[in-house]
C-alpha cells in the first residue's frame, strides 16, 4: 500500500437494497473523512444503485466508464495496464512493425491518485479496479489500516498494526510483473508468489510472538492498578474522548480532530488527584465496518475497557448519526465481553449544538451526562459525578494500626477517604470510607501484622 502522500481521491459505493439513500451518504461521507485524513482531497464520488456487487469489479460497465472518465483509465479491467511506462519497442511490436529501440516513453499519469471504495473488496475486484482506473484503490479496511500505520506510535500498537496490514496483504499478493519472471514463465511466478506468502505467515508468527510478549508485561502492569478505581473513556473515533480524558487529567493527551488520532491506551489519575486514587483511560475508537483482524490485534488496548469499573460511553451529540454510532461501539463492546460492565452515557460536543436541539436531547436522554470538553464547569460537574459514582458503593469501617505497623498508615490513606484519626498509646485507629473489596484487604493486612 502507498504511504499517499496526497492528490486527489475518488469515492466509490454501491447502493444495496437493504441500504437507504440516507445511510449511503452517511458512510460515504465517514469513508470521505477517512480519506482525508490519510491527506487526500476528494475529487468526486460514483455510487449506482444495484442489486449486488459487481463480481468483476464492483461496479457496472457503464458506471465503470464513468469512473475511469473521472481517474484518466481506460475503463477495462480486463486487461492489465502498463506500469506508467510502455516500450517503444513494444508499442512497434503492437503494430507488427520492427522494434526500434527499447527506450520507455511516458504514459499520461492519473487525474486521481487514489479510488476508495466503500466496500470490502476481494483481489480480483481491487486488480481488476485498478486496471479500469488507472489508480491505486483500497477498500474501506485498507484505508482504515493504512491510517492505523500512519498513527501507532508505540511499539505495541505498531505490531499489532503491522499483524493487520500483513494479513489484509497477504491474499493480495499477485505474480510480480517483472521482466525476469515473464520469461522464466507461470511456475516461476507462482513459485515467487508462494514464497512471498510464506514469508508473510512466517512474519506474522514472529510479531505475534512479540506482540505476546509486550502483552505479559501490559498485564503485570495492569495487575498492580487492579485495585484502583478505573474510568475507560469508549466511543467512535472522534467522539472527543482525547479531548475528555485531557480536561480530566490535566495531561498533555495527543488531540487531533482526525479519526483514529489515538491508538495508543493512556492512562492518567483523576486531577486534581481524590483520595482513593481514580485512574482514566483512553482506548481506540470504533468505527462502522471495523475490520475484524484491527479489534483482534488491539484486544490488549481494549483489554483496558475489560478491567474497567465504569465505562464511559463518549458520544459527539452533534453528530446526526450518533445513534447508529453508539450501537457500534456497543456492539464492539460485546464483541471483546465488556457489554456487562457498568457504564454511563456522555453526550460531548455539547457547545455545538443549539438550544432547542440540545433540550430535545436532554428529554430523549434525561439519564445521559451532557458536557463540553472545552468547557471547564462541564469537566468539573464531571469529575463531582464520578466520584459520587464510586462513592455510591463505599462503606465505612475502623481500622486499628499499632505503632509496629505504622508503615501501613500512608497505604491507608492512598485506598480510600480517611474521616477521623485517632491516636492511642499503642497505636492509632482510622476512621476510614471506601469501598467493601479494598477494606477487607485492609483488614487482613494488618491481621498478619
Amino acid at each position: 500500500m502507498s504511504s499517499g502522500d496526497g492528490g486527489d481521491a475518488v469515492l466509490v459505493a454501491v447502493r444495496l437494497p437493504e441500504v437507504s439513500e440516507a445511510e449511503l451518504d452517511a458512510s460515504l461521507a465517514e469513508l470521505g473523512r477517512l480519506v482525508k485524513t490519510l491527506g487526500y482531497r476528494i475529487a468526486g464520488r460514483v455510487t449506482q444503485t444495484r442489486d449486488h456487487l459487481a463480481p468483476a469489479a464492483v461496479l457496472g460497465e457503464g458506471k465503470l466508464t464513468e469512473l475511469a472518465e473521472l481517474t484518466g483509465g481506460t475503463g477495462q479491467g480486463g486487461t492489465p495496464l502498463p506500469l506508467r511506462k510502455i516500450s517503444k519497442a513494444r508499442q512497434g511490436w503492437q503494430k507488427g512493425a520492427p522494434p526500434e529501440d527499447d527506450e520507455p516513453d511516458e504514459v499520461p499519469e492519473a487525474k486521481v491518485a487514489l479510488v476508495a471504495v466503500d466496500h470490502d473488496l476481494s483481489p480480483s475486484q481491487a486488480r481488476n479496479l485498478e486496471r479500469a482506473t488507472g489508480s491505486q484503490v483500497l477498500d474501506r479496511t485498507g484505508v482504515i489500516i493504512e491510517i492505523f500505520h500512519r498513527h501507532a506510535k508505540s511499539r505495541e500498537a505498531r505490531l499489532q498494526v503491522e499483524i493487520a496490514r500483513l494479513t489484509y496483504t497477504a491474499p493480495r499478493l499477485r505474480e510480480s510483473p517483472s521482466g525476469k519472471e515473464r520469461q522464466a514463465g507461470r511456475g516461476a511466478g507462482e513459485a515467487a508468489l508462494e514464497l512471498d506468502r510464506r514469508k508473510i505467515r512466517d512474519r506474522i508468527a514472529e510479531l505475534r510472538a512479540e506482540l505476546a510478549s509486550i502483552q505479559r508485561e501490559q498485564g503485570v502492569r495492569r495487575a498492580h492498578r487492579r485495585d484502583a478505581r478505573r474510568v475507560a473513556l469508549v466511543g467512535y473515533t472522534n467522539a472527543g474522548k482525547s479531548s475528555l480524558m485531557r480536561a480530566l487529567t490535566a495531561s498533555q493527551v495527543y488531540v487531533e480532530d482526525k479519526l483514529f488520532a489515538t491508538l495508543d491506551t493512556t492512562v492518567r489519575a483523576l486531577q486534581p488527584e481524590t483520595r482513593p486514587r481514580i485512574l482514566v483511560s483512553d482506548t481506540v475508537g470504533f468505527i462502522k465496518k471495523l475490520p475484524h483482524d484491527l479489534v483482534a490485534s488491539f484486544k490488549s488496548t481494549l483489554d483496558e475497557a475489560l478491567e474497567a469499573s465504569v465505562l464511559l460511553h463518549v458520544v459527539d451529540a452533534s453528530d446526526p448519526s450518533w445513534e447508529s454510532q453508539l450501537e457500534v461501539t456497543q456492539s464492539v463492546l460485546a464483541e471483546i465481553g465488556a457489554e456487562g460492565i457498568p457504564s454511563r452515557l456522555v453526550m460531548n460536543k455539547i457547545d455545538k449544538l443549539d438550544a432547542e436541539a440540545l433540550s430535545a436531547l436532554r428529554a430523549a436522554l434525561p439519564d445521559a451526562w451532557f458536557v463540553s470538553a472545552h468547557a471547564p464547569s462541564d469537566v468539573v460537574e464531571l469529575r463531582a459525578k464520578l466520584i459520587e459514582l464510586f462513592e455510591a458503593g463505599y462503606v465505612e469501617g475502623e481500622l486499628f494500626v499499632p505503632w509496629s505497623a505504622q508503615r501501613l498508615v500512608p497505604e491507608v490513606h492512598d485506598a480510600g477517604r480517611v474521616l477521623e484519626e485517632r491516636w492511642q498509646e499503642d497505636g492509632v485507629t482510622l476512621r476510614v470510607r471506601t469501598d467493601e473489596a479494598t477494606l477487607a484487604r485492609l483488614v487482613a493486612e494488618l491481621a498478619t501484622g
